[in-house]
């Protein structure tokens, strides 16, 4: 691959090849907040849309230190032995102070960043809410028209805003884990009363008999959660990344969701309302860059921070006028 810049045409190319560096640079430049690399990344994503939306899109979500990352690379071996190419997009906190990332999740993934049938994309969520990159919804497609068979999506972890991975997946899957007190564990009922899946993870050794009480207790829990609208009943299930065991059932269970949602033809529904909230979500976007990107917006923000400090004005007023003087 050259070191120049490549085209949207010629990443494309690539892209439909299985070239994975050029899969790689065309999500960094999806990333970038260049005004000219958004102009390329948008007719890039362009290109690659008639080929996308033919993945299984899976959202996998949880408490920090409930072993995401070590679960999904034991899964995604899995899922290459059963012949299908995986793509697994990793979102790494952002720091509040400096916006820097960790982007840790390819080391900690070793085996299974090695495989040629996996790729491995760390992205920085840089602030965002839901848990999830801004530009996460067009690497998916990227990685679609790469022709990767299965999508996991790693969250940063369950938080208020966590819900808005809900809107990039299929199937959601709420990792868990047993002997740490509370049940619930800090998740929000509305994460649980999303999931699809929830999986007890670490049920191995000691702690075995442990993981198969919280199973239970969470199996009895579900039960209290409205019907979802697809009709699909949350299944709860225990596995072991360490000894990799229950991966198989966890598959199964996947493979039922999916057939139940064609079947009734809920999984077309979601996939639409997902496409209108990502419009509303863009123009939100769009609308929000075009008011900062504007000429002298930031010494009239801080002339009115002056005045909202001092007390002069609202937080409501200077906003008000701000947008309507813009």
């Amino acid at each position: 691959m050259p070191k120049k810049r490549l085209t949207p045409q010629e990443y494309f190319t690539e892209i439909r090849a299985g070239n994975r560096i050029a899969l790689a640079q065309a999500i960094t430049l999806v990333e970038s907040n260049k005004l000219e690399h958004q102009k390329l990344a948008q007719e890039l994503i362009q290109l690659c849309l008639p080929h996308s939306g033919q993945s299984m899109r899976i959202g996998i979500t949880g408490i920090p230190g409930v072993g995401k990352s070590t679960f999904i690379e034991v899964f995604g071996d899995f899922l290459i032995k059963q012949g299908k190419k995986i793509a697994v997009l990793a979102i790494d906190p952002s720091s509040e102070q400096n916006s820097g990332s960790i982007l840790g999740d390819k080391t900690r993934m070793n085996s299974l960043s090695q495989d040629k049938q996996a790729f491995i994309r760390p992205s920085p969520n840089s602030g965002n809410l839901g848990g999830v990159a801004k530009s996460t919804r067009e690497s998916i497609i990227l990685c679609e028209a790469a022709c990767y068979d299965v999508i996991l999506i790693e969250t940063v972890g369950v938080g208020q805003s966590e819900t808005t991975v809900y809107q990039l997946v299929d199937f959601f899957l709420l990792l868990m884990l047993s002997g740490a007190g509370d049940e619930l564990q800090g998740i929000k009922r509305g994460v649980m009363e999303m999931a699809d899946l929830l999986v007890v993870n670490k049920a191995d050794g000691n702690n075995l008999s442990n993981a198969e009480k919280t199973e239970k207790q969470l199996d009895s829990a579900l039960h209290l959660f409205p019907v979802k609208s697809n009709n699909w009943i949350p299944k709860v299930t225990t596995c072991s990344s360490s000894e990799k065991t229950g991966l198989e059932n966890i598959w199964q269970i996947v493979c039922d969701y999916f057939m139940h949602t064609k079947e009734n033809d809920s999984f077309a529904q979601k996939r639409i309302a997902q496409n209108k909230f990502w419009l509303k979500t863009s123009i939100q976007q769009k609308l929000e860059q075009q008011f900062y990107n504007k000429e002298g917006i930031s010494r009239k923000i801080k002339e009115m921070e002056n005045r909202v400090i001092k007390g002069e004005i609202s937080p409501f007023y200077a906003a008000e006028e701000l947008v309507t003087d813009s």
